[in-house]
């Protein structure tokens, strides 16, 4: 198995969305044996249900992290390689004025780190950090 994808948070969210985006739910089926999720993921995942009130809608979340997520996508941590590039990005965006969000910083790391496409619906977010590459599933055309 070669991993390919390192996927954001709103792509591991969309398969359980209200209205899934079709197209990115077809893309996440084609490549999921390609793909993995961040440490920092894991925690936005968590965090976001853990919020909700207790009930049908966040059980089924919770199963759908432990059941599906967790047993479908390796987690990659947040390690010194990834530290060393976030820090030297994080300094070079905040000399040009423009910091990014500490945690997008983290995901974008440890995707460039271990040569992964980052996967999100938010490519803006990303589009500062170098060497990296990002895609929208969500779109027919892909960024970077």
């Amino acid at each position: 198995m070669t991993l390919k994808y390192l996927l954001d948070t709103n792509i591991v969210s969309a398969p359980v969305a209200k209205t899934p985006n079709a197209q990115l739910v077809r893309h996440l089926e084609r490549h999921a044996h390609e793909c993995v999720i961040a440490a920092p993921v894991w925690h936005e995942l968590n965090f976001g249900v853990r919020r909700l009130p207790a009930g049908r809608r966040r059980g089924a979340l919770m199963t759908y992290l432990e059941d599906v997520v967790a047993a479908s996508f390796p987690i990659l941590a947040y390690e010194e390689n990834a530290a060393a590039w976030h820090a030297r990005e994080r300094a070079r965006l905040e000399k040009q004025g423009t910091p990014t969000p500490y945690v997008d910083g983290q995901i974008a790391s440890i995707a460039q780190t271990n040569d992964l496409v980052l996967v999100t619906t938010n490519a803006d977010d990303f589009f500062r950090f170098e060497d990296l590459e990002v895609q929208d599933w969500s779109r027919r055309s892909r960024r970077r």
